[in-house]
């Protein structure tokens, strides 16, 4: 089924894209903090403003989708998919958050790399929904960005494993270990948020492309 988007449906892709553009945002500034380029403070600042961004996107969506008669997907699609990526960026303010709040030092290795997974996926995200107005003609490129969120997914995996067995290994502070098994489960949980996103893209996709 092909879209023949009026300018009212349009205005529910615009506001998906514009949510995900934000969640994007704060990861490029997340990595950045955790690279050292910028300090956490800062980068829990622009992040904490995204995220007030994003909530007005949120309201602005589910009060559209009570005063439009036709929407250009179910309006349960629509929800959901502005449900999971405001879940992502609340998700990376939380890690932030904890990074000022427990007063951790420099991240390891392994944490830096979680990071930039976080960054990758929500690139391939970010273009997917861009995508959705025209599925009929971008469905295979939806799909190819799928299975590189899913890809990436598999390698936070080994990158997470790892990097838990290391902290535990070689963290002799209990308290430092404690801080950083959290941030870790955090970011985890990040990445795993941007598996079921993917999984909403493709189940939208087999109903409208």
């Amino acid at each position: 089924m092909a879209f023949h988007l009026k300018s009212k449906e349009e205005k529910f892709f615009n506001l998906l894209n514009s949510h995900a553009e934000l969640c994007h945002e704060a990861a490029i500034i997340m990595e950045q903090a955790f690279e050292g380029e910028v300090t956490k403070e800062e980068a829990l600042t622009v992040i904490d403003a995204k995220e007030k961004d994003a909530d007005i996107l949120v309201n602005e969506t589910v009060e559209k989708l009570r005063s439009t008669f036709i929407t250009p997907m179910d309006r349960e699609d629509i929800q959901l998919l502005i449900s999971q990526l405001d879940t992502t960026i609340d998700s990376m303010k939380d890690i932030m958050d904890k990074m000022c709040m427990y007063n951790v030092g420099k991240p390891n290795e392994g944490a830096v790399k979680l990071i930039q997974i976080v960054r990758k996926c929500l690139k391939h995200i970010t273009k997917s929904i861009s995508y959705m107005n025209s599925l009929k003609k971008n469905h295979v490129k939806v799909e190819g960005r799928v299975l590189e969120v899913l890809r990436l997914e598999e390698v936070a995996d080994g990158v997470y494993h790892e990097e838990m067995a290391t902290l535990f290994r070689e963290c002799t502070d209990p308290i430092e270990l404690i801080k950083w098994k959290e941030i870790l489960n955090s970011i985890e949980d990040v990445i795993d948020g941007c598996e079921d996103l993917v999984g909403t893209f493709r189940r939208v996709v087999l109903k409208y492309a």
